[in-house]
């Protein structure tokens, strides 16, 4: 199985609280995090895009950096790990995008991919007058699939002429061309968001569900499936969890119940009301349903693994037994810590793990 770290773009990472770690996003941060993912074997690091925070006494993710500029970077002081970056593809055309992808890869041949990223928050895109209607929210992965096209394709050819409802490219050009097979990932677990993937990446991320039941998300691997049957394609299915480890499940569930307890309601308050026109907007469970619901909000409810460095390992064994599962993505609650942890204190004991530095 193969394991990624979701870098903190954003301050505080994934904690909507004001009793978990509090931090500012800086090169400085995400260099020493990729770095110690790396020399303990990671995949893959990838990078989102906010535009817009919550607020709230936290001011989460009110601070965000961009994410090529950052993963540019990042490609520069690494030398194996994969790194991926996230468009939100209303704001920078997919000819600019190709080109962006050709010149990271030109610092890290071979190690870059791209996140597509519909846009669900209107306010993100509303400041800037970019906001394409309430329509959007039905017609998302129908631009989409426009979107991709043109980008693969450019990236492919270095030409694209196409037309289409959204985007209309005339002999457009993009010059030195990317490294072949530069990767491509959709986070939507939506049916429509699986049939895009299904048809057009090449990874899948969906989110865990529930705290300490690594299983739970089986049921999104099954509808990738029937999605994939239908496009026969290869899609690999990568799941995101927030790790919570210490020595003992005592400690570790210590921690959890403080983040819970500092949960920051006005963030929160503003989450559910940014969701709740897509969750309404004609798609089929929408990651941003499972994001604001109220049971765990204050880690957008991912999947959330705590406990001692054994049981973390157990768990993420079992999340590696569920059938088509390829890989994990995982966030901390101390980021520095957490990715030193697993490398040293868990990946050690897990079975799926035992080809590292082998």
């Amino acid at each position: 199985m193969e394991i990624g770290v979701f870098i903190p773009i954003g301050n505080n990472g994934w904690l909507i609280s004001t009793t978990s770690p509090q931090y500012m996003p800086s090169f400085a941060l995400n260099k020493e995090i990729v770095q110690k993912a790396e020399r303990h074997g990671f995949d893959f690091a990838l990078s989102m895009i906010k535009l817009r925070g919550f607020g709230g006494k936290s001011e989460f993710w009110e601070h965000n950096l961009e994410s090529f500029t950052l993963m540019a970077g990042l490609a520069a002081v690494t030398s194996k790990i994969k790194l991926f970056a996230t468009v939100a593809t209303l704001t920078i055309p997919p000819a600019i995008v190709a080109r962006m992808a050709s010149t990271i890869d030109s610092i890290a041949p071979g190690r870059f991919g791209i996140n597509l990223v519909t846009g669900w928050q209107k306010a993100e895109y509303d400041q800037m007058g970019l906001w394409p209607g309430e329509s959007h929210y039905a017609d998302r992965y129908n631009y989409l699939a426009e979107y991709a096209t043109v980008l693969k394709g450019l990236m492919e050819t270095g030409v694209s002429d196409f037309k289409g409802k959204y985007l209309t490219m005339n002999d457009c050009r993009v010059s030195p061309k990317p490294t072949p097979g530069v990767k491509i990932i959709c986070a939507g677990s939506s049916d429509e968001g699986l049939a895009f993937t299904a048809e057009y990446a090449d990874y899948s991320f969906a989110l865990g569900k529930g705290t300490n039941t690594p299983t739970a998300f089986a049921g999104v691997n099954d509808r990738l499936a029937a999605a994939k049957a239908r496009t026969g394609r290869d899609v690999a299915a990568y799941i995101l969890f927030m790790v919570i480890a210490d020595e003992t499940d005592e400690k570790a569930m210590a921690k959890w119940r403080l983040y819970r307890d500092g949960a920051d309601q006005d963030a929160l308050a503003w989450l559910t009301n940014q969701a709740a026109p897509n969750a309404q907007g004609g798609t089929s469970n929408t990651n941003t349903t499972q994001l604001a619901a109220p049971e765990s909000a204050v880690n957008l409810n991912m999947g959330t693994l705590v406990g001692s460095y054994e049981n973390i390992a157990r768990m993420l064994d079992e999340v590696a037994g569920v059938p088509g599962t390829a890989g994990v993505l995982l966030t901390f609650d101390d980021f520095v810590r957490g990715v030193e942890d697993f490398g040293t204190k868990i990946q050690p004991l897990m079975q799926s793990r035992q080809h590292v530095g082998a």
